[in-house]
């Protein structure tokens, strides 16, 4: 479940490092998606039986239009030019953003857990690790493909970040 989990970090992590990331800033990231998985799941287990059936649908639509405005602000940027401002996930708001649309589902996830007796310790221990693995992977290949594509790698990981979107929504 944690490398399930984990895949959403991993896929969008593709998208912003097709936009171009420093190496410093892959850690700084992944780190936070990391504390995120711990921490967003471990919220969701102590929710767990109160707002289950309510939570896991409201929680998946809310990372769904989060990913289509940033997607959406990504082929924006990249099609204004140098004009636009972009959104930058090297900021404290881009990276909140970036690590929350990412680690929302581990909340819901969590809620499910919650209901179960599961090893708290060891569950959030392993998402976490798997969410920082997964974005680090993700965020490094991003960053390999984005020197072969030039100015069109914003364009593609913007519309990767809608493409989830859509699929988070629907």
């Amino acid at each position: 479940m944690a490398v399930a989990l984990g895949m959403d970090a991993f896929s969008l992590g593709i998208g912003i490092g097709l936009k171009g990331i420093r190496l410093r800033d892959v850690l700084r990231i992944s780190g936070i998606i990391a504390l995120f998985h711990v921490l967003m799941p471990l919220g969701g287990i102590y929710a767990g039986h109160f707002v289950s059936g309510l939570l896991g649908h409201v929680a998946t639509m809310a990372a769904g239009v989060l990913l289509l405005l940033l997607g959406g602000h990504m082929i924006y940027n990249s099609l204004k030019g140098e004009s636009a401002q972009s959104m930058d996930y090297r900021s404290s708001v881009g990276t909140f953003l970036f690590a929350f649309s990412v680690s929302i589902d581990s909340f819901s996830v969590g809620v499910t857990l919650g209901m179960f007796k599961a090893d708290i310790l060891l569950t959030v221990l392993l998402f976490g690790f798997f969410g920082g693995l997964m974005s680090v992977l993700g965020l490094l290949l991003g960053r390999r493909v984005s020197e072969n594509l030039g100015g069109y790698g914003e364009a593609l990981g913007g519309a990767i970040l809608l493409i989830f979107g859509l699929l988070f929504i629907f």
